[in-house]
């Protein structure tokens, strides 16, 4: 009999799934904003602070960069390289996700700003705007200089 095996990565203090496509909501979410595992470059150095000797000599601090878009984080919130891997995913995709929603609000805005601009103006503002002209009409009237007759 053949035992089946499942894809793991070990850390150092127990074993962590990480991209299990099936029922990963990471997975999804990274489907959701349209960012591929191919586009997000690791590297691993080593953590600073607390932990002792093991931040010391094991690189346990993870570094995402999202190639597309630039941006960058780092995790280093735990001993265990396996979990920080898995929270740096988080923090890059919360900041992928701001970005994208800061776009579109700014589109939202500017599509919004256009159509405030077209829009005709009310009656009651067009018979302000030139109740206001001929009170300004008025005041210019008495500036003028008399006639002589």
């Amino acid at each position: 009999m053949e035992k089946a095996r499942t894809t793991r990565h070990t850390a150092a203090m127990g074993t962590v799934n990480i991209n299990s496509e099936t029922d990963d909501p990471q997975a999804q979410r990274m489907a959701e904003l349209g960012v591929r595992e191919a586009d997000i470059e690791e590297s691993f150095v080593r953590s600073g602070g607390h932990g002792g000797q093991n931040v010391n000599k094991v690189a346990t601090c993870v570094m995402l960069l999202h190639r597309p878009t630039g941006l960058q984080v780092k995790s280093q919130a735990t001993r265990q390289q396996g979990l920080n891997r898995i929270h740096a995913r988080k923090l890059l995709l919360d900041k992928i996700e701001a970005q994208q929603k800061g776009r579109a609000e700014a589109e939202r805005a500017r599509v919004e700003k256009m159509r405030r601009q077209k829009r005709g103006r009310s009656r009651a503002a067009k018979q302000r705007m030139l109740a206001d002209k001929s009170h300004h009409a008025a005041k210019k009237e008495f500036r003028r200089p008399a006639a002589m007759e």
